[in-house]
């Protein structure tokens, strides 16, 4: 039976993940609100009304992230950070990054109310920016509170629209940082949907985050040789097709070896000259591979590597293998996680150790801060859709764990 206290949290957490939803509503369904854009200013400006009226203190820093503080005790002069990112991809869904901004106001509005003014400062962030959905460039919003990007990264790109990142930034009314990194932060804890269906499938209300996924991508050019369909028999033909179809196979028969938690995804393939009577001549297809371990994922992808050069070789045919991204796997703070394991263990949260298959904030964060992450589930594991839903019960109960997970860093004498 639900309390009164808690029929109100899971009114208040509907309300204003709605509220929040409305800045970018889309009517081809979703949210769509990129970076910098009109409805992206618009929730920033919302959420800054809504940061005040809470009792924070409201901050921008020079690029747009937006934070909300509650002051504490000057003697320890170190701050908690929670929240998430505040953009979306195009048509994207209602949880998906601003769950954690709401929840994180909510966590500290319990608190303030039952405690009054904590030990350490607690801040929300509403990160400017994490989809990479509008400019080629991810994690810009977490990325420039650690000081891991600067103008060089962005001046030369441009949106589908032609608009340069720069005239979209000082259009918005923000520009470049110029200020140095702050050194006040403690500990970063990110609260965010799975966007997986382990949770769901598991019957779990929370996941403890232990690390997140690292990620190889690669682009597999093979050249073969274009012919005539009818007369070219099998046995001459160098049929581009016919090799990448081996070398998937193989691929996924050797992820399947490797076991969990490898993945390895091959998602798209393209066919040149893709014509009905033409043996296909060259092709190409991408291969996505991720593993908590950086030393098996190297170990899976230099398997795939020369096991698609002897499917070729054999087939008299050419194959390169391009990898264009290579990030390494990212572990969170031990001591956050026992932390958070802990108070679940007390409340009698059901709840699982994982590991997160896609990429966060917390990632970038995490090795310059002490950095934890808290799940809960996706129905169906959808995500970056309109469809994206997760039971107001699994919100609450991850607000009542980022909640007591706060009151522990940021009202306690002892360091965590």
């Amino acid at each position: 039976m639900h309390t009164h206290a808690e029929t109100n949290l899971e009114e208040e957490t509907l309300r204003l993940l709605n509220w929040l939803g409305y800045f970018g509503k889309d009517p081809e369904g979703g949210i769509s609100r990129l970076l910098y854009s009109e409805s992206w200013v618009k929730a920033q400006k919302a959420l800054e009304t809504l940061f005040v009226d809470e009792g924070l203190k409201v901050q921008y820093d020079e690029i747009g992230n937006l934070f909300g503080r509650l002051e504490g005790n000057k003697y320890f002069d170190e701050t908690i950070l929670t929240g998430s990112h505040v953009d979306t991809v195009k048509n994207g869904g209602l949880y998906d990054g601003q769950y954690g901004i709401i929840a994180g106001v909510l966590a500290v509005k319990y608190l303030k109310e039952r405690y009054g003014p904590p030990l350490r400062n607690i801040e929300v962030v509403s990160m400017a920016e994490e989809e990479g959905s509008r400019f080629p460039f991810t994690f810009w919003g977490s990325k420039n509170i650690v000081g891991e990007t600067g103008p060089e990264d962005v001046k030369h790109l441009q949106d589908f629209n032609g608009i340069s990142f720069v005239d979209a930034m000082h259009g918005a009314g923000f520009t470049f940082n110029s200020h140095p990194i702050r050194m006040d932060f403690k500990s970063f804890v990110e609260l965010h949907i799975e966007q997986g269906n382990v949770l769901e499938i598991e019957n779990k209300s929370v996941g403890i985050v232990e690390h997140i996924v690292g990620q190889r991508r690669f682009t597999f050019e093979i050249t073969g040789e274009a012919n005539h369909a009818g007369t070219t028999p099998m046995k001459y033909r160098k049929d581009a097709v016919n090799a990448v179809s081996r070398m998937v196979h193989t691929i996924y028969n050797t992820a399947i070896q490797f076991g969990d938690p490898l993945v390895a995804t091959v998602g798209r393939i393209n066919i040149e000259p893709n014509i009905v009577n033409v043996v296909p001549g060259n092709a190409t297809f991408t291969l996505d591979a991720r593993h908590i371990d950086k030393n098996v994922l190297n170990q899976f992808t230099d398997q795939v590597i020369s096991e698609t050069e002897q499917i070729a070789d054999k087939m008299g045919m050419i194959v390169k293998a391009d990898m264009w991204m290579d990030a390494d796997p990212v572990p969170m703070n031990p001591e956050l996680v026992e932390v958070i394991q802990r108070l679940c263990d007390e409340n009698a949260v059901n709840y699982k150790k994982m590991h997160s298959g896609a990429g966060h904030d917390a990632q970038i964060i995490a090795p310059h801060i002490p950095t934890a992450m808290i799940f809960v589930p996706s129905h169906k594991g959808i995500s970056h859709s309109p469809y994206e839903f997760t039971d107001v019960n699994d919100l609450t109960e991850g607000v009542k764990v980022l909640a007591q997970t706060l009151y522990e860093l940021a009202y306690s004498d002892e360091e965590v």
